[in-house]
């Protein structure tokens, strides 16, 4: 559970020289993966591959997702493939390709809600055929919140609602981050988006601020109510929820929405930043309501363990399915999530009712 058992096994990560690539690097490579460096500029991953962090030169494989032979190149000879490379409204798909014809895993960190809708609708059947198993949004957004309400959901088998509120301190994005943010408002018409009555919506209404009762030590703090994250693409891919919501705290919205706002900056020996989060995920059938929580530090560091643990579960035959699958439905997400221990610190489960 979360250990060093990569027993060598060759990963390719396409988008290697990334902020969130290179924790995924480190993180395979604690848990004793080889990892083969790929992406499109052969400049920085020659770079990166002679820095002092690889005692052993790494193998790297330039790759662009315009050239398929590339990436096939890339991916020849490795177990699973992690993409780190945004936007993944043009690199999921390429490399998605490479992967089905390597015969091997694919796995991306995608927050873009249409890109991963494109890849539930695109290649769900074709995976499935194939017994090939594509995760995405194996990530901080879209991957966590899916394992938190799949947990909550223990037994029941329908909920009336999922609600996932994000208790960030708050949020130095990435280039990259604001570079997906801007191709998905551009796909979207600057339109908002949520899941109600069972389907995706698109909208022009406008944001909501709430209250929303965080565990203690954070509190009650004021969020944007239905600041719409990849979790209403992952959550209803398996679960039977009429509605799925996502908040996010004010200061950490606030600085997203801010042009100025620098891009992370390493805080300890790890590059992890100090931003620290609290994830809530709450469901709701009836009168009945059940909650999962986890806390721990950037989010963008987080995806790492999320990422690397999903390929090493599906390397050990630890999945529940095949095809195109959210990590709730492929994994145990309990178990998963437990197995973050060194990353995230899980509370235990609550339920209670309308009358307690």
């Amino acid at each position: 559970m979360g250990t060093a058992s990569g027993a060598g096994r060759k990963v390719t990560v396409y988008g290697a020289y990334g902020h969130t690539g290179r924790f995924v690097l480190a993180q395979l490579r604690s848990r004793g993966f080889v990892p083969v460096l790929s992406g499109r500029d052969a400049g920085k991953l020659r770079a990166m591959a002679s820095s002092s962090a690889y005692p052993v030169a790494p193998d790297v494989r330039p790759a662009s997702v315009d050239d398929p032979a590339s990436l096939d190149r890339a991916l020849a000879g490795a177990e699973a493939v992690i993409n780190c490379a945004g936007p993944f409204a043009t690199t999921a798909a390429p490399v998605i390709e490479a992967a089905l014809r390597a015969g091997i895993p694919y796995v991306d960190v995608a927050a873009e809600i249409e890109a991963n809708l494109d890849t539930f609708a695109h290649f769900a059947d074709r995976a499935r055929a194939a017994g090939a198993v594509i995760v995405p949004a194996m990530a901080f957004y879209g991957g966590l919140g899916d394992l938190l309400a799949t947990a909550a959901m223990g037994d029941w088998t329908a909920a009336d609602e999922a609600t996932v509120a994000y208790g960030l301190s708050g949020w130095h994005p990435t280039p990259g981050t604001r570079t997906a943010g801007a191709v998905s408002r551009e796909r979207r018409e600057g339109r908002r988006v949520r899941y109600t009555g069972g389907r995706l919506e698109y909208h022009d209404d406008p944001p909501t601020l709430l209250k929303w009762a965080f565990p203690e030590p954070l509190g009650t703090r004021e969020v944007v109510g239905e600041f719409t994250m990849a979790d209403v693409v992952t959550i209803p891919s398996h679960l039977s929820v009429a509605a799925v919501r996502t908040h996010m705290t004010t200061e950490a919205a606030t600085d997203l929405a801010a042009s100025d706002t620098p891009a992370p900056t390493a805080a300890d020996g790890n590059g992890r930043s100090d931003q620290t989060f609290v994830v809530d995920a709450v469901v709701r059938a009836g009168g009945a309501e059940r909650r999962a929580v986890v806390s721990g530090r950037d989010i963008y560091a987080v995806s790492a363990p999320l990422a690397v643990e999903a390929v090493h579960r599906i390397l050990t035959g630890r999945t529940r399915t095949v095809g195109v699958a959210s990590a709730g439905e492929i994994f145990d997400a309990l178990d998963f999530l437990r197995a973050l221990s060194p990353h995230l610190s899980l509370e235990p489960l609550q339920q209670r009712t309308a009358s307690s």
